[in-house]
């Protein structure tokens, strides 16, 4: 049994002028041909257009698939292993690669409009958009998620850079507070506590006692959150919690 041109190109997802230029240059030729000089494709044929076909997938130029086809001391088994291996490597390269775009996308979503070296200089290895589908899912739908978006998306470099130098100032002076023994309900912490809840206010979205307080409970309910602080300092998230807290019913007083 064999097959036409046709009947190849519709299996195959390619055209028949493909196949005559495979056949022109004696990469593929058919084995078998009709009476009248049709081109008949066998099951051997098949599968060589199936190898060639991979290669292709692969990059490799047509010379150089002929010459790995028609090598005497490579039988198919071999070749079928050498195709598995190239496209594993390729498939891993394409998951990276799908990857990084779709953490683009998060990014264009949050509206960090930063050119790479821009966001390395300023976050290091911590990206913001991973944490976007996290805080979607939690405050997505919110006035104040619907705020700092809008802010976020006009920051420029130089805001950026503000806001980070002010916030790892403040983190500084809550480690600070923190290894010098101040109490968290003490005055030095709730006054740390309160320019914590305005950076917030002045950079993302107006921050009230209670979405504060919301926030300090998180840093020590959420793990990552709490390995964040505690990474500065242990003990830090909580203590960052606590500070709130006291702050909170300072506030409301």
């Amino acid at each position: 049994m064999s097959l036409s041109v046709g009947q190849v190109s519709g299996l195959a997802g390619i055209t028949v002028r493909t196949l005559h230029h495979y056949d022109e240059i004696g990469l593929l030729i058919p084995g078998e041909r009709t009476g009248a000089g049709y081109r008949r494709y066998t099951d051997g044929d098949l599968i060589r257009l199936q190898q060639i076909l991979l290669y292709r997938e692969l990059g490799f130029p047509l010379d150089e698939i002929a010459v790995i086809l028609d090598d005497p001391h490579v039988d198919e088994l071999t070749q079928l292993r050498r195709q598995h291996e190239l496209l594993t490597r390729k498939s891993e390269r394409l998951r990276e690669v799908i990857a990084a775009v779709e953490r683009a996308m998060q990014a264009r979503s949050l509206g960090i409009a930063l050119t790479p070296q821009e966001r390395l200089e300023l976050f290091g290895d911590f990206r913001p958009e991973d944490h976007e589908a996290e805080v979607e899912r939690r405050w997505g739908g919110t006035e104040a998620y619907t705020q700092s978006r809008r802010r976020v998306a006009s920051y420029t470099k130089a805001d950026w850079a503000e806001l980070t130098a002010e916030a790892a100032a403040l983190t500084e002076a809550l480690v600070a507070a923190l290894k010098g023994g101040l109490p968290p309900d003490g005055a030095e912490a709730m006054d740390l506590a309160e320019r914590h809840r305005l950076h917030i206010s002045r950079w993302f979205y107006t921050c009230d006692h209670e979405h504060h307080r919301c926030l300090g409970e998180l840093y020590v309910s959420d793990p990552r959150f709490t390995a964040t602080h505690d990474a500065h300092a242990p003990g830090l998230a909580r203590y960052v919690r606590s500070a709130i807290v006291a702050n909170g019913f300072r506030g409301g007083r």
